[in-house]
């Protein structure tokens, strides 16, 4: 990557839904360069898509929280099946598989206590290979929307 694919990345961190020609003036270069220079970037995988972002209260899910898991016995399959049951979980945002005492951190998003309250006990401590979970509510959230290169 140069320094023209690490701003056009920035740039469409910060705005996903700018046009070619503005991305292509702000940067001082042709449209038809700028165009070449994002098609090549998506197919590198450098961008990997564009999405909207929700309000989550918007949504209904005013409550986030962390939910830390481990699983037993550690096996391939036993954190690829946990993995796979967690990604479906409606109130599930993200799944990170981790290394050290938990094996994996879920962020939640939901209505309530109530809620989040029914998800842990409802249907993560159902699971048979559930060790061990623990809750963390999420007073406030901040995330990078711009990430630069290493």
């Amino acid at each position: 990557m140069d320094e023209l694919d690490s701003a056009l990345v920035r740039l469409l961190q910060e705005n996903g839904r700018r046009t070619n020609r503005d991305l292509a003036q702000e940067l001082g270069i042709a449209p038809s360069t700028c165009l070449e220079r994002v098609r090549s970037l998506r197919e590198r995988g450098v961008l990997t898509g564009f999405h909207a972002e929700a309000d989550l209260p918007a949504l209904g899910r005013g409550l986030q929280a962390m939910i830390a898991v481990r699983v037993r016995p550690p096996t391939r399959a036993v954190i690829e099946e946990f993995q796979s049951f967690a990604a479906q979980m409606p109130e599930v945002i993200s799944v990170f598989v981790l290394t050290g005492t938990d094996d994996f951190l879920l962020h939640v998003a939901v209505r309530d206590t109530d809620h989040l309250h029914a998800v842990v006990l409802d249907k993560l401590t159902e699971r048979p290979e559930l060790a061990d979970v623990r809750t963390s509510v999420v007073y406030g959230h901040l995330r990078k929307k711009v990430i630069g290169p290493a």
